[in-house]
C-alpha cells in the first residue's frame, strides 16, 4: 500500500542516467553536448587539481586509463589484476588508485554479504560510481545495460541510507554457483531485504531465481523486492514485491 500511495512522476532510468544526480547537468544543462562539456571538465579539475592535493600521483594518465576501465565495469566484481593488465600499470598501483577513487568519493565498492557458512560464497566487492551520469560520460555513452540501472538504484539506495537516523549497510550477494541477488539491505536491528534490479519494463518470475534462494537462506530476510523499469506494481513471486524503480526511491 504504501508503494502504490506513492505519488511520484514515472521517470525513464535511462534520462537519469544519462544526466547524473551533479546539480548542473541535471538541473541546468538541455543537451547532451553541454553535459559532455562539464562532465569532461569536471574529469580534468579532479585529475588535474584535486587529485594532486590528496595523493602523489606519478601519471594521470595512467589514472584516467583506469577510470575509464572501472566506468566499464560498472556493477562487476572488482578483479584488481586483470583491470591493473587491461591499464598497462603494476597491480600495486592498480590498487592504490582505486583506493583513492573510493577515498575520493567516485568509486563505490560494495562488498559480499556472507552471513550463511552452508554455502559457498564469493566475497569480491562489486564496484559502482557515486554518480551514473558521470560514469556513462567515461564509458564514451555506451549502449544502456542493467547494470547502469543498478548503478542508478544504488545512488538512490545509498541518499536513502544517509537519510536514516541508524546506518544501514548495503552489501551484494553471490554464490559460486552465480546465483546472485543484486543488493542485501542489513537494517541496524538485523533484519534484511534483498533487492533486485531489472532494467525491463515487465520482470517475470524467472527473474527472482536469487531473491528466491536468498529468501530460503535467511530468515532474517522477510520479503523480497524487485526494481524495474516499468510501471506496474505487482506481486511477483511468494514474498517478493516488483515495483517500478521511481515509485520505490
Amino acid at each position: 500500500d504504501l508503494v502504490l500511495a506513492s505519488t511520484a512522476p514515472a521517470a525513464d532510468w535511462r534520462e537519469h542516467v544519462r544526466i547524473g544526480g551533479y546539480p548542473t547537468p541535471a538541473l541546468e544543462l538541455s543537451t547532451p553536448a553541454q553535459r559532455s562539456i562539464w562532465f569532461q571538465g569536471y574529469i580534468d579539475t579532479y585529475l588535474d587539481r584535486d587529485v594532486r592535493d590528496i595523493a602523489d600521483i606519478s601519471s594521470t594518465l595512467d589514472l584516467r586509463r583506469l577510470m575509464r576501465i572501472a566506468s566499464h565495469r560498472v556493477g562487476q566484481l572488482v578483479n584488481r589484476s586483470a583491470w591493473a593488465l587491461e591499464a598497462g600499470v603494476a597491480a600495486t598501483t592498480a590498487h592504490r588508485y582505486l583506493d583513492l577513487l573510493e577515498q575520493s568519493y567516485q568509486l563505490i565498492r560494495i562488498e559480499a554479504f556472507s552471513a550463511n557458512r552452508t554455502k559457498r560464497l564469493i566475497k569480491s566487492p562489486k564496484a559502482y560510481w557515486s554518480d551514473p551520469g558521470l560514469a556513462y560520460h567515461l564509458a564514451e555513452s555506451p549502449p544502456f545495460s542493467g547494470f547502469h540501472f543498478e548503478n542508478l538504484v544504488l545512488c538512490d539506495l545509498i541518499a536513502w541510507r544517509d537519510s536514516l537516523p541508524t546506518r544501514a549497510a548495503i552489501m551484494h550477494w553471490r554464490t559460486t554457483n552465480q546465483d546472485e541477488v543484486d543488493f542485501v539491505i542489513e537494517l541496524s536491528n538485523g533484519s534484511l531485504l534483498p533487492v533486485e534490479c531489472k532494467s525491463g519494463e515487465r520482470p517475470t518470475h524467472a527473474d527472482t531465481k536469487g531473491l528466491r534462494l536468498f529468501l530460503d537462506d535467511y530468515r532474517a530476510a522477510p520479503g523480497g523486492l524487485v526494481l524495474h523499469g516499468g510501471a506496474e506494481t505487482f506481486w511477483i513471486a511468494d514474498r517478493i514485491l516488483a515495483a517500478p524503480w521511481w515509485r520505490v526511491l
